[in-house]
């Protein structure tokens, strides 16, 4: 039943694969900034391979970041009590990851500004290691509540296993390979748009790599799983297999096309293997929002307040989609010569 509670539950959940699909490519572009090579060698110059990241990241990534205070925003709104026993529970990580958004952010303006070597180097190096451990905190974060480890009432919960679970470890390898793996498939498109064909095969490579290595991660951690979280296990092979299953079939897709050159048609199969990914844990958990038993109905806010909400969010699409969608179509495209 299509409740104004269940309505804009699906709408926190597609703003989180926003950010998941578009936000995680620019922590994985950061990732790929921490390991590209100083000295040029090989087939390109590795600046210019950071020159492609920097650029990329600079216009459009950066700005996905306004999902997650979305996701933030109407999780707190429309479901305060289960928002609070969250934010008590996993206040410690939630800090780790703004400290993280925070200092990448600073760490990448202050890098373009300084002309002095060991601050361009140490600049760089704290923008690669946020990159990393942001996602991967964040993962935690979602390993945590998917695992049961945060109860629907303030203070009862382990401010510290919460999010230092076997699970909540796994999960966050999986972001921070999610992540690289997204980035890698983006930019191979990207750099193959500029013209740069061997900084295309080299993220395509990368792609790849990632991918399957990404691939045998998910399917290793199941076991994890089966002992430390088996109400999840529960989920995903009953309600949530259609979608886990899709994931599967995307995932196998993007990565032929990878191997067949199809950049393009790569990027959007990469992002709906993520993205349904992501609505296959949300599927499995369904109507649950914390375990075991506070329900999307129980934790939703009064009807006016859920009513306000869904209209004020309506309206604001209608100035939000196209100015995002205008904004990520133009840097798209590809310059004409000279200009």
């Amino acid at each position: 039943m299509m409740t104004d509670a269940v309505a804009l539950l699906g709408i926190l959940w597609i703003g989180l694969t926003l950010y998941t699909v578009l936000g995680g490519a620019d922590f994985g572009a950061g990732v790929w900034h921490l390991v590209t090579g100083r000295k040029p060698g090989g087939p390109y110059d590795p600046a210019r391979e950071r020159d492609l990241l920097e650029h990329t990241i600079g216009p459009v990534w950066e700005a996905n970041h306004v999902w997650l205070i979305f996701v933030i925003t109407v999780f707190w709104t429309a479901f305060p009590s289960a928002f609070g026993a969250f934010a008590a529970t996993m206040y410690i990580p939630l800090t780790i990851a703004a400290l993280g958004i925070i200092g990448r952010g600073a760490a990448f303006a202050f890098r373009k500004a300084t002309d002095v070597g060991w601050q361009f180097k140490a600049y760089g190096l704290a923008f690669g290691i946020s990159s990393v451990l942001t996602p991967f905190v964040l993962g935690m974060i979602a390993g945590g509540v998917a695992s049961g480890r945060v109860p629907p009432v303030i203070g009862a919960g382990d401010i510290i296993w919460a999010w230092t679970n076997p699970t909540s470890i796994y999960t966050g390898l999986l972001a921070v390979g999610s992540c690289a793996y997204l980035a890698a498939v983006y930019l191979s498109r990207d750099a193959e748009r500029e013209g740069e064909p061997a900084l295309a095969e080299a993220f395509r490579r990368r792609a790849l790599g990632t991918g399957i290595g990404l691939g045998v991660v998910a399917f290793a951690g199941l076991a994890i799983l089966r002992t430390d979280a088996p109400q999840l296990v529960h989920g995903i092979t009953h309600r949530g297999l259609p979608i886990v299953l899709l994931s599967l079939v995307c995932g196998a897709v993007s990565l032929i096309l990878l191997a067949r050159r199809r950049l393009a048609a790569a990027r959007v199969v990469a992002a709906a293997t993520v993205g349904t990914l992501l609505w296959g844990w949300g599927a499995a958990q369904y109507p649950i929002l914390l375990y075991p038993d506070l329900t999307i109905d129980r934790a939703a806010a009064y009807p006016t307040v859920l009513r306000t909400t869904l209209g004020v969010i309506a309206f604001s699409a209608v100035l939000l989609v196209p100015s995002i969608a205008w904004l990520l179509g133009m840097f798209q495209r590809r310059e004409p010569a000279g200009e």
